[in-house]
């Protein structure tokens, strides 16, 4: 990968501070009147004229919610809280316009925590039951985990893979458009691994189903979080056989080439046959690397 891009979502500069989700003691003992909370409008982040994330003191949690640690810096906690009585009917739409309008302006490496803590969020409040038993789940481990008192059972976050990738040919590169997206959008195609799959199969696999193109050559270029819910976007361009389209309208609305000298000037900022996805996306990542040959 190009090494001057860092793709949306990552570079935090929090350190994740494990040794306290193993003590809580220390945990207790680090959670002063020092510790910083994640400023959250619902789950929409406060963004400060510094293009920072927003922070504020623990005097500002809500009455019996749960401290989820993000991690340490300049040897203070910060945390998040995971408030009593939020559901998933609270959380805004990925394309809420405000939550795209902050993510778009925080400076690169902030968006890196608040991935973290909006995936953590969503995660405990899907499961607050124990998948093995059913009971109600406790929260443990600075909020880096949940514990059943019923069956035993630990349950901890998990991340879903996901190859999103470009086939190009004849210097071109294959962009797809999926419904309800902003007019004139394309983006790189995308889909979740499935059991038993290396990313290469899977990449062969996505584009095949969605744009009835053989590929072959898989490259990997970049990983990304993607906290939507929580997903890791895996990066990759790989060599189509041949050009001929047939798009399955169940996966996307329609699906183009476009030349290199057109990702170009889109990512340029001039007009184009498309609307590039968002810089904080892995897909505006991807593009710039392949634009650049």
């Amino acid at each position: 990968m190009t090494q001057m891009l860092q793709p949306g979502f990552t570079g935090g500069t929090l350190d994740r501070a494990d040794h306290l989700r193993h003590d809580p003691h220390a945990l207790a003992a680090a959670l002063d009147w020092r510790t910083r909370l994640l400023k959250l409008d619902g789950l929409i982040p406060a963004v400060t004229n510094e293009a920072r994330l927003g922070w504020t003191s623990l005097a500002d949690a809500p009455e019996d919610a749960e401290l989820i640690l993000l991690g340490l810096a300049d040897g203070r906690a910060h945390v998040v809280a995971l408030a009593p009585g939020l559901s998933h009917v609270d959380l805004p739409a990925m394309r809420n316009p405000t939550l795209m309008a902050a993510l778009g302006s925080l400076a690169p490496g902030e968006a890196a925590t608040y991935a973290a803590a909006r995936s953590l969020i969503d995660w405990h409040l899907r499961h607050r039951f124990c998948a093995r038993c059913g009971h109600e789940t406790t929260v443990y481990r600075a909020g880096w985990g949940r514990s059943c008192a019923s069956c035993g059972a630990e349950h901890f976050p998990r991340v879903d893979p996901v190859v999103i990738m470009i086939a190009e040919h004849d210097d071109r590169a294959l962009l797809g458009r999926g419904r309800g997206w902003p007019p004139g959008r394309y983006s790189a195609l995308a889909g979740f691994l499935e059991p038993g799959e290396s990313i290469e199969e899977a990449v062969a696999r996505e584009i095949h189903e969605e744009a009835g193109v053989t590929v072959t050559g898989v490259r990997y270029i970049a990983s990304q979080p993607w906290p939507f819910p929580s997903s890791l976007m895996m990066a990759c361009v790989a060599t189509a056989l041949d050009d001929a389209l047939n798009v399955d309208t169940n996966e996307l609305e329609d699906a183009i080439w476009v030349s290199r000298a057109d990702v170009r000037r889109v990512l340029a900022g001039e007009e184009g046959s498309f609307i590039a996805p968002p810089p904080y996306a892995i897909a505006h990542t991807l593009l710039t690397v392949w634009a650049e040959g």
